[in-house]
């Protein structure tokens, strides 16, 4: 005899630590904890013949039942204790219960305050002490915030020995409200199946369980202290006959197992009943309050105020990047925490002039590709930043450098605009300024003033490419360290004029109209730390001569070049690194042997490739340092035995890389030893030449 149904086991009273119900689907057994039923049968019938059941559980019950609408299960035929079906089935050690077969060491609870153990097939009681004279403890908070529940409860209470009375029970809540702080609150996740719009959790109250393995308060949380109540989504709507519905069809659900029971020994005494800390279990953590002294970890707070910002944004504790994303407004912004303000893209035509007071520590700002204009920027929209260091405002339509800006600005841009002059007071205050862009206006020699530059006295980067200059503006600051002037019109190097800019270490004049007759003799001569001169995209007819001592890299690609003077390089310390002659008019007779004296030591990079050159260049053997020689794209038909490779000499050349295709060389008729002296013969490149067919 098996019993299939659902076995419920519930006890009257409550277990000495407090163990109220136990529910096990079928067709499970009893096996691994109290033993085995072996009958069909309902959950009253087996319960009230082993004893198991009381009045008020068997009351309960058929509450439950009731509420429900449906009839309980009745058995058609009842067990006796004295059955022979049972005692045939007894393994020795097992103690016979009603209708169940109890293993060895099997304990249960049939009256309040008693335990029964099942020890060598005897059943042994003996009364244990009841935790208190109090079995629940309804929180008034969740009274007030779980009608459902409560009347649910209230339903249950009449059918148990919770309800003896009204006034017993109201004078025992008012006592145990008055002396408890916290509420037993288990509470659970609500089924996928049984879960509705806008419910999150389920609430029970249930009862305390003194016994129950849990912190006498919660991790951080001093004794004492509250703990915040949990308030579900679903308390905040009307209580409606469907939720009552779904109430008391998941009674038995809520009903879960909480703990094992734990007895205590009949010399302890007794203890007032502690307010137990609440059992939350939902689907996010509730913080608990945090001990005063102790350290708190805080999230980095959002902005206190911002407009709403466009899809598209990107934000961070210190950054906000609007980025094309289609916007037409400056946003009104309040955080003291954003340091960078991108809006760089958009359609910003107006900035109000209160727009920026939110961020006092804001150190990046780029409004950059917008449609601002003169009108657009107030004189007052910098007044409050007092840390901004770097303003990006290419591509607008300014005519002239918006006033007021930042002393603390270190970087300012205002390429690709259309300024159209500078004054003495366009940069007024910016002693900290260290770079400076502004190409693409339309800049020109009459309309800016040689005291425009004076204010920056910390400037080492200087960008005027792209603009309408014929010569080097006068002026300049005296810490500059980088100067941009490609893409003019300058034609004329005066005299003088770059005497105050001794700390130059790279000029740019490339694609403009220099010619080496309109250079002044001494123009850079004493610019003794110039490291880098671009002369590319001019219209030199031959390499400059007093060119700076200390220059290291000189390009001169893409000029009309066909000579390269005698010792124009004599004079150089330590010498050029690289020399880029690429693109020129350069035939054999432009080329001495004494043009790159001055370079033995020093050069490593040496382009004449795309000239006019038949036969390797006299003088670079002299050049003991070079390991880039690029002669490709010339009319050379053949290489002697003695023109890259010195055949007396014992060492190996430097040279790692020598390009020599695209000429009109018979690879047949090279001399064996023409490039004896290079450690790898793949660094000769001679495939393909002009003559050949190109696969």
């Amino acid at each position: 005899m098996a019993c299939l149904e659902t076995l419920l086991f519930s006890v009257a009273g409550t277990w000495p630590g407090g163990f109220r119900s136990f529910l096990l689907p079928p067709p499970l057994t009893f096996g691994f904890f109290f033993g085995t039923v072996q009958e069909p049968c309902s959950y009253k019938r087996v319960f009230e013949e082993s004893g198991f059941l009381t009045r008020s559980s068997a009351s309960l019950a058929d509450g439950r039942s009731n509420q429900r609408g449906a009839k309980p299960t009745v058995s058609k035929r009842r067990l006796t204790a004295g059955s022979p079906e049972h005692h045939d089935s007894l393994l020795p050690g097992q103690c016979r219960v009603g209708a169940m077969a109890l293993f060895d060491g099997a304990m249960w609870s049939p009256q309040p305050c008693s335990v029964c153990q099942c020890q060598g097939g005897t059943v042994r009681c003996h009364p244990v002490p009841c935790a208190g004279s109090s079995k629940k403890l309804v929180a008034k908070d969740n009274e007030d915030r779980i009608p459902e529940q409560r009347s649910s409860l209230h339903r249950r209470g009449r059918n148990s020995k919770m309800s003896r009375g009204g006034q017993d029970i109201n004078k025992k809540k008012e006592r145990m409200l008055a002396n408890s702080r916290t509420t037993a609150v288990t509470v659970k996740p609500v089924p996928a199946k049984k879960r509705k719009q806008g419910v999150l959790v389920k609430t029970s109250i249930r009862d305390v369980v003194p016994a129950l393995s849990v912190p006498a308060r919660p991790l951080n949380v001093p004794a004492g202290a509250p703990v915040p109540a949990v308030k579900s989504i679903k308390d905040s709507f009307p209580a409606s006959d469907e939720d009552d519905y779904d109430d008391d069809r998941d009674d038995d659900d809520d009903d879960e197992f909480v703990g094992p029971p734990q007895i205590k020994t009949m010399d302890q005494p007794a203890m007032k009943a502690r307010p137990r800390p609440a059992i939350v279990m939902a689907r996010r953590p509730v913080p608990a309050p945090v001990a005063p002294g102790r350290p708190v970890v805080t999230f980095p707070q959002k902005p206190s105020f911002m407009e709403s910002l466009p899809p598209g944004c990107l934000l961070s504790d210190s950054l906000i990047a609007c980025g094309n994303t289609g916007m037409a407004h400056m946003p009104i912004i309040t955080d003291l925490g954003v340091k960078t303000l991108y809006l760089a893209d958009n359609r910003i035509s107006k900035i109000p002039a209160r727009a920026l007071a939110g961020l006092p520590n804001l150190e990046w700002l780029d409004l950059s590709k917008n449609k601002l204009d003169d009108s657009s920027i107030s004189p007052l929209l910098f007044q409050n930043l007092t840390r901004l260091r770097r303003l990006i405002l290419d591509g607008n339509n300014l005519t002239k450098v918006p006033a007021f800006l930042p002393p603390s600005l270190v970087e300012l841009k205002i390429n690709d605009n259309k300024l159209s002059g500078l004054t003495p007071s366009s940069f007024k205050g910016l002693s900290k300024l260290l770079t400076l862009e502004l190409e693409d206006n339309y800049f020109h020699d009459g309309n800016v003033s040689p005291l425009t530059f004076r204010p920056l006295k910390k400037l080492i980067y200087l960008r005027l490419e792209d603009n309408k200059f014929r010569a080097i503006p006068s002026g300049l600051p005296a810490a500059l360290q980088e100067l941009h002037l490609s893409d003019n019109k300058i034609e004329v190097v005066h005299a003088g004029i770059l005497n105050k800019t001794v700390n130059l270490r790279v000029l740019d004049l490339s694609h403009n109209r220099v010619r080496e007759d309109r250079i002044a003799p001494h123009a850079w001569i004493h610019l003794l730390k110039l490291e880098s001169l671009d002369l590319s995209h001019n219209k030199l007819v031959h390499v400059p001569s007093f060119l700076p001592a200390a220059l290291r890299q000189l390009t001169l690609h893409h000029n009309q070049i066909e000579l390269i003077p005698g010792y124009v390089f004599g004079h150089m310390s330590p010498g050029l690194d690289s020399l880029h002659l690429s693109h020129n008019r350069l035939q054999d007779n432009g080329i001495d042997d004494v043009s790159f004296l001055g370079l033995s030591t020093s050069l490593s990079e040496l382009l004449l490739d795309h000239n006019q050159l038949h036969s390797i260049p006299r003088g670079l053997l002299q050049l003991k340092n070079l390991q880039l020689l690029r002669l490709n794209h010339n009319l050379i038909s053949y290489v002697p035995m003695n023109a890259l490779c010195d055949i007396s000499a014992r060492e190996d050349s430097p040279l790692i890389s020598v390009h020599l295709e695209y000429n009109l060389i018979q690879r047949r008729l090279i001399p064996p030893t023409a490039f004896s002296c290079i450690k790898h013969y793949h660094s000769v490149l001679l495939r393909p030449q002009s003559h050949e067919d190109h696969e």
